[in-house]
């Protein structure tokens, strides 16, 4: 098993991924009903979208398997946030990255991964949404379509709800600013 290597901003991607406030939430509708269409559209008994932290990753969302986190150094997808585009293992016992995994050898017993890239807003690689199945098997150009255009409605969940508590924030900040204002600064009189 070759353990991923970490990313050259690791940093950076740990503080945005922190910085979108989902890490480490309950599960929630909209992201179970994504994972829900990826195991039926691509025919995968199970689809995941995962976080990736400096030890652990971390579902978010899960369909067809147990637990909530595995270790980083066994994590499929711990690999994928360092391609650019889709990672896609067609038989993991032919793959020297993965042939000896505890996830391989053992349940859930993975013979074939696909995962994208799931980004935060500064464009860091933060998890993925994966499908995987316990036989090996290719996938065509379509089905690849398929996980990417999940993936990015992923990626709109996440930016959405990064998006609205900075909105929330900003408004905030605003009224802080504008009650200030109006108080003479003093007597912490209004004006």
């Amino acid at each position: 098993m070759i353990e991923p290597a970490l990313p050259g901003n690791e940093q950076a991607r740990l503080r945005a991924l922190h910085g979108l406030g989902i890490l480490y939430t309950p599960a929630e509708e909209r992201f179970d009903r994504i994972t829900r269409l990826a195991c039926r559209l691509l025919d995968a008994p199970i689809a995941m979208i995962t976080l990736i932290d400096g030890a652990c990753q971390w579902f978010k969302s899960k369909q067809g398997t147990l637990g909530s986190e595995d270790s980083r150094t066994i994590s499929f997808c711990a690999h994928a946030i360092l391609e650019s585009g889709t990672m896609v293992v067609p038989n993991t016992l032919l793959d020297p990255r993965f042939a000896d995994n505890p996830l391989v050898l053992g349940e859930p017993f993975i013979r074939f991964y696909a995962g994208h890239p799931l980004k935060a807003l500064d464009g860091s690689q933060v998890g993925t949404l994966c499908v995987i199945d316990r036989r090996p098997r290719e996938i065509g150009p379509a089905d690849l379509e398929a996980l990417r255009d999940l993936a990015a409605l992923v990626d709109n969940e996440i930016k959405m709800e990064a998006l609205s508590q900075a909105q929330i924030d900003l408004i905030r900040e605003r009224d802080a600013i504008h009650r200030k204002s109006m108080l003479d600064p003093l007597t912490h009189l209004w004006n």
